[in-house]
């Protein structure tokens, strides 16, 4: 019986939570630069600033705050460099996506299930931190 039990938790797979988490931040942080980000900066950079306002703050410091998270605050999620501030400052962009962008609404037309879930990626990324294969890590031993 261990074997099969062994077998099932795939026991005979070391874990490797660091590794995990350069995963994790290099993957998310890339999608949304690459599917997200980049475009907004782009909009931003050639004058087209249309874009919901957030606390009544006009359209193009909207635009622009989001761009910067998509962008820069992914990418220094990505390299592993201030990763929790980082983090925390994509997943609230995420979050204010998710529920003033697409309603809260995880179906149908203009749902937000993509900020949603990049929400809980980020968020997992902040509660965890960067892990020892981060600028972070390499910071703090110095």
């Amino acid at each position: 019986m261990t074997g099969w039990r062994s077998l099932l938790l795939l026991d005979a797979l070391p874990t490797r939570s660091d590794l995990a988490l350069l995963l994790l931040r290099v993957w998310l942080g890339l999608s949304m630069v690459t599917l997200h980000g980049w475009g907004k900066l782009d909009r931003l950079l050639d004058g087209d600033t249309k874009f919901r306002s957030v606390f009544g703050l006009p359209e193009s410091v909207s635009l622009g705050l989001a761009a910067g998270a998509e962008v820069f605050g992914a990418l220094l999620v990505v390299v592993g460099l201030a990763t929790r501030w980082s983090a925390l400052w994509v997943a609230a962009t995420m979050a204010m996506a998710f529920i003033l962008g697409h309603g809260g609404a995880l179906k149908g037309p203009g749902n937000g299930e993509m900020p949603f879930i990049f929400l809980a990626g980020f968020l997992a990324i902040f509660l965890a931190g960067p892990g020892k294969y981060s600028v972070d890590a390499k910071l703090a031993a110095k």
